[in-house]
């Protein structure tokens, strides 16, 4: 059920709250998605009723509402009397409640300023490349794609009669949203239907869960499951897809495609980013180039984890174990159910059995949990020169290990359930521990790729880097930062290139095992450095001339803070590199340094050096999208920029 009702707590509702889930639950009726265990007469008199106060309360005011009439046992008909009946009851539409907590009161302006705050993160969110924002900037464009086409004179789609909440109807995709998801229309309306699973040309059948109305965030549109392909179109193949729970599992949306029509689609994500989020004008904005593939398209992802709910329990009661295994997998696309799944295509091997494995101790120890959790699966390698007569010892007791064979060694690769554990990875000749649990990148098969890209770009190309007769000979750059450095994945394959290498992380353990990694492949300190800095002076112990460094950068999803912008821009390095897993992220990052924006409330610079780029900008000089996750809608960025100098 997608944002199912509780009928496993105790709880007391405003008679506001109470109808419009009321209406929610008609609507789960309506697609028979609603579980017999939460049938609405138990919902409304166990989750609902004030048992002791037989009221609920609002504003203050103590409110009778009528017990659970007897005829709600009938169905859908007799939900909607006692909607009306508690209607009638409701606070008018200015009127907002607060529950109260149980037995006891609380003053209605905590409930408000909970919501505010909730609004105010929402709002937040929905200003930094969230999925939300994506979405709706790729809706509005079609909307006024569609106006275009039809010379504004279409209706308006507030007038539009739409279809009933649980109805299936027939309708096109014409674009596909950079989320992944496709956006489609019925033949003579306007109103954008959300479908999961489908390609631009295909015509499907769907099923209406619900409209969303018109918000500042959000246009107009409907929510729809995909129930089946009428038409497909002339890109889509069903015999590509590899997996029995796609267009079910929420993990990958491109199976159906031909592997070069996903790295198409993968560039034209990119090429929107930078569009829509960069607020730079099309001349500052280089030609994208294609998407650089991934070597494995199945079986290469070095990492899942799987998880299973909890059992059923009463609010305020004890937890109670599990009666029999639950399911363990991910989740049905557009629900919070966790659909069970015996097997992965895009897991390696290693993972794969690890996850069979699994499951079959989870048949056997399932009474032990009386909570849900989440499950790890991580693969290490352990690597045996072929010219060295392997020990016993050096070759992994692990039966399920797998076997991979080169010219020069034999990976045996396992798998790791403890977090805690160290796992082992290999990208070329580079070694790297990591915690199991850790972040670290998921695509072993594109990693030497990847780095490869980087060593080639990391340095300006000598016929970029010329002199003339009229100008000086360019200083060389000789220094490297790696910021966000993790556990040193840049800063060890760079180092080779120049003078002097720093990572910079403010996690410490990331840290730790930054220099353990550095050691395991005979990098020296003077030659890879790492330190843990405070997130407000990360350059402030550098002591690296701006003009003879280039800085990486690798943030997480939401990019980069305007405090960092300002540190990096006020440092003024002579070349960046900016990788990024959110290109929208990364376009708004890029905009603001090529425009030269350092954000608010930047301190001043302890670091002599920091301020000699002081009014620094950029220009970009390649952006390039690297598929490390296909037969899904993501794509990582790397972009390459060059600082401005004044003439």
């Amino acid at each position: 059920m997608r944002c199912g009702l509780p009928a496993t707590s105790v709880r007391t509702w405003f008679p506001s709250q109470l109808v419009a889930r009321l209406h929610r639950t008609q609507n789960f009726i309506s697609r028979g998605r609603l579980d017999s265990l939460i049938h609405p007469a138990v919902l409304i008199r166990e989750t609902h009723y004030h048992r002791q106060a037989k009221t609920y309360k609002y504003r203050g005011k103590q409110t009778p509402i009528a017990p659970v009439p007897p005829p709600l046992l009938g169905g859908t008909s007799s939900l909607q009397e006692f909607i009306k009946m508690a209607s009638e009851d409701a606070p008018g539409p200015g009127v907002r409640g607060k529950r109260p907590a149980q037995d006891q009161g609380q003053k209605s302006g905590l409930g408000k300023k909970r919501q505010q705050k909730k609004l105010r993160k929402r709002e937040r969110d929905m200003k930094n490349g969230s999925s939300e924002e994506v979405l709706a900037i790729d809706m509005r464009n079609l909307l006024a794609s569609l106006g275009e086409s039809e010379g504004n004179n279409e209706t308006p789609i507030a007038d539009e009669s739409l279809p009933e909440p649980g109805s299936e109807i027939i309708v096109k995709v014409a674009e596909l949203s950079s989320t992944g998801d496709a956006l489609a229309l019925q033949e003579g309306s306007r109103q954008i239907y959300l479908v999961p699973f489908a390609v631009p040309g295909d015509v499907v059948k769907v099923k209406v869960f619900r409209h969303v109305k018109e918000t500042e965030a959000q246009p107009q549109h409907t929510v729809a499951d995909f129930i089946s392909v009428v038409e497909p179109a002339p890109t889509r193949d069903d015999s590509r897809i590899r997996c029995g729970y796609f267009a079910k599992c929420s993990g990958c949306q491109f199976q159906m495609l031909d592997y070069a029509e996903q790295l198409r689609l993968k560039k034209r994500i990119v090429e929107k980013a930078f569009r829509n989020f960069s607020e730079l004008p099309p001349e500052l904005i280089p030609a994208v180039q294609d998407t650089i593939g991934s070597p494995m398209q199945y079986g290469y992802r070095t990492k899942l984890t799987p998880h299973f709910d909890g059992p059923w329990r009463s609010r305020n009661k004890p937890a109670v174990p599990f009666t029999e295994r639950p399911d363990i997998g991910f989740m049905l696309k557009g629900t919070r159910k966790t659909i069970d799944i015996e097997d992965c295509p895009i897991g390696t091997d290693a993972v794969r059995m690890g996850m069979k494995s699994e499951r079959e101790r989870m048949d056997v120890e399932f009474g032990k949990y009386k909570r849900g959790a989440t499950i790890l699966l991580r693969e290490s390698t352990k690597r045996v020169p072929k010219e060295v007569t392997a020990e016993p010892t050096a070759i992994p007791s692990n039966t399920t290990a797998v076997k991979v064979e080169t010219d020069t060694h034999v990976d045996w690769k396992s798998c790791i359930t403890d977090s805690n554990a160290t796992s082992t990875e290999y990208v070329g000749d580079y070694v790297f521990h990591n915690p199991a649990g850790s972040f670290f990148q998921n695509n072993n098969s594109i990693l030497p790729v990847f780095t490869d890209y980087i060593r080639q770009h990391v340095l300006p190309h000598p016929s970029t880097s010329t002199s003339t007769p009229t100008t000086p000979t360019p200083t060389p750059i000789k220094y490297l930062i790696d910021a966000y450095s993790g556990s040193g994945l840049f800063t060890i394959t760079l180092a080779s290139l120049f003078k002097g290498s720093t990572g910079i992380d403010i996690a410490e353990k990331s840290i730790e095992f930054a220099r353990t990694n550095a050691a395991a492949n005979n990098l020296p300190p003077s030659q890879a450095n790492f330190i843990a800095a405070d997130a407000g002076k990360l350059f402030a112990n550098v002591r690296y001339d701006p003009n003879e460094t280039v800085v990486v950068l690798d943030p997480p999803r939401k990019g980069c803070d305007a405090d960092f912008l300002s540190q990096l821009l006020r440092f003024g390095p002579k070349r960046v590199v900016y990788v990024s897993c959110n290109v929208h992220t990364q376009a708004r990052d890029i905009g603001m340094l090529v425009r030269g924006e350092s954000g608010s409330g930047a301190e001043a610079s302890e670091n002599e050096n920091e301020t000699k780029g002081k009014g620094s900008r950029y220009a970009i000089e390649s952006l390039c999208g690297f598929d490390f996750f296909p037969q899904t809608g993501h794509v990582e960025g790397v972009a390459v920029l060059n600082r401005v100098d004044a003439d």
